[in-house]
């Protein structure tokens, strides 16, 4: 089996075209978090939001087949995120209230777009630099890092003592500090 995490967007979007499952929750594990995040800050209400990002999947997977992507998967994404919000106001009727704050995001969205561009390229480095440690090291590293899994709950499943996985994770941070720029060691620490 590939390793789907290293495929472009566009080969995943490919392969979406397809029918393929783990290309689909490849994009889902790419851009869920990224959809939501924008999806809050347009719809000021967490629990919406959520329900816009869920949609948005749902009909990538439903029209997988027919659906044209003209751009790349991203854009079509945000843009879809974008006719969820507006069909939500029409269904609440409070498009008035929306307007002059919906207009004021869209002004500034080529920022928050390049912030979240230059975070995915930050995540991918890291993801790679992390992809590179020891097997035993990199997986007590993602316990604590990506399932935000405590010391003691690492070391009960992973049947070790807990100065194990503190030796391992303190290790890991090292190879990584060693390896990374600054700024995306930073970013490492931050989405802990």
């Amino acid at each position: 089996m590939s390793s789907y995490h290293s495929f472009t967007d566009f080969e995943l979007t490919s392969l979406l075209k397809k029918g393929d499952l783990v290309a689909y929750n490849e994009i889902y594990k790419r851009f869920q978090g990224l959809l939501y995040i924008y999806a809050c800050k347009i719809v000021k209400n967490n629990d919406d939001a959520e329900d816009i990002v869920q949609e948005v999947f749902l009909y990538l997977w439903d029209k997988r087949f027919s659906i044209t992507i003209t751009s790349s998967i991203s854009v079509y994404l945000y843009k879809a995120v974008q006719y969820k919000f507006m069909n939500l106001l029409d269904h609440k009727k409070v498009r008035a209230d929306y307007k002059d704050s919906l207009n004021q995001f869209l002004d500034h969205g080529e920022y928050i777009t390049d912030h979240y561009i230059r975070q995915k390229e930050f995540n991918q480095i890291i993801e790679k630099e992390v992809a590179a440690l020891p097997d035993k090291m990199r997986e007590i590293f993602e316990l604590s890092r990506k399932n935000n899994l405590s010391r003691k709950e690492i070391a009960e499943k992973l049947n070790i003592s807990e100065k194990t996985v503190k030796n391992q994770i303190t290790n890991a941070l090292k190879i990584l500090r060693g390896k990374l720029t600054f700024f995306t060691f930073l970013l490492l620490l931050l989405n802990k």
